[in-house]
């Protein structure tokens, strides 16, 4: 996907893509754990418990990051087809036309949506919060850790907040009790591999500043993370620290 496709506030929208451009866009976007919407005339086919099929015309797919997949005509407020969470998705490109499908392994059932035109694609980096009640930012969060730097890790010292880098400011940087650096990213919601990516661009941008051998730690500190995020984080050796901000701050 063109990254200028990916907004500074985690919306990816396509207008009348072509279909692999497409399905590039949504292919990242499942990976990500966006929340994805695709507009356009579509078939629907689906294939388990029973048969079903669904003819050209336009309709709104939604993919959720749970597994989620329904399918929206212009009318009602239930979708017409559509598959719960737990089941694997993909965006593919078959005989130069894209396909969502959506596989759910017991029972087994499979929903297939193929476009024959697509006019819309938005991919939204989404996270409900209400289960949260957070009122706090990141700036309580910060002054939480540097009051009680052990909320981190027993023997965490921060050195210096909004440590400049060619990758940008890193939210607290310091030594663990090894005197290795440590780089901690805060957030004040629910994150996912965003998150991940951005933590990961700090660590590499002052592994290059510091000298040839420098250890550098990455740690994310989140109320909570996706499975995704944190299949990430252990993947490139960073770690997750879950803390909320003070509410009554």
């Amino acid at each position: 996907m063109d990254p200028s496709d990916r907004r500074s506030d985690g919306v990816t929208a396509l207008a009348s893509p072509t279909p692999a451009r497409a399905q590039t866009a949504v292919a990242a976007a499942i990976e990500r754990e966006d929340v994805v919407s695709v507009f356009g005339t579509c078939t629907v086919e689906y294939d388990g418990r029973a048969s079903s099929h669904l003819g050209p015309g336009d309709r709104l797919v939604v993919c959720k990051p749970d597994g989620t997949t329904l399918v929206h005509t212009d009318e009602g407020h239930q979708p017409v087809n559509w598959q719960p969470p737990g089941c694997s998705q993909a965006a593919r490109l078959t005989e130069g036309r894209l396909e969502l499908q959506s596989l759910r392994s017991t029972p087994e059932e499979e929903l297939l949506v193929r476009f024959e035109e697509i006019l819309q694609v938005t991919a939204y980096d989404l996270t409900d919060e209400s289960d949260l009640a957070l009122e706090g930012t990141e700036e309580d969060l910060r002054e939480r850790i540097l009051d009680d730097p052990d909320l981190v890790e027993s023997g965490f010292s921060p050195l210096a907040t909004e440590r400049e880098t060619p990758a940008g400011a890193v939210d607290i940087f310091g030594e663990d009790e090894q005197g290795r650096r440590v780089v901690v990213e805060l957030k004040r919601r629910r994150v996912g591999p965003d998150a991940v990516g951005q933590l990961s661009r700090y660590v590499e941008a002052l592994e290059r500043d510091l000298h040839a051998d420098a250890d550098v730690r990455g740690i994310l500190v989140a109320p909570s993370v996706t499975d995704r995020a944190r299949e990430l984080l252990a993947e490139q050796g960073m770690e997750f620290v879950a803390l909320e901000p003070d509410p009554n701050s």
